[in-house]
C-alpha cells in the first residue's frame, strides 16, 4: 500500500510540473492580451454571420 501512495504522489508531481511547463510555454510564446481586445476564435472563413 505503501508503495502504490508513493507512486501516486509521484505521479500526482509529475502533473503538476507538467501543467506548470504547459503554463510557462504559453506565457511566453503567446501574445499579450490588452483589456477590450476581441478574443479571435478560428472558425471556417464560409460560416455564417448570425451577429
Amino acid at each position: 500500500m505503501k508503495r502504490i501512495a508513493v507512486w501516486a504522489f509521484y505521479g500526482v508531481g509529475a502533473l503538476a510540473i507538467g501543467y506548470l511547463a504547459l503554463f510557462a510555454y504559453a506565457m511566453f510564446t503567446g501574445r499579450d492580451l490588452q483589456p477590450g481586445d476581441p478574443i479571435h476564435i478560428f472558425r471556417k472563413p464560409d460560416a455564417p454571420s448570425y451577429s
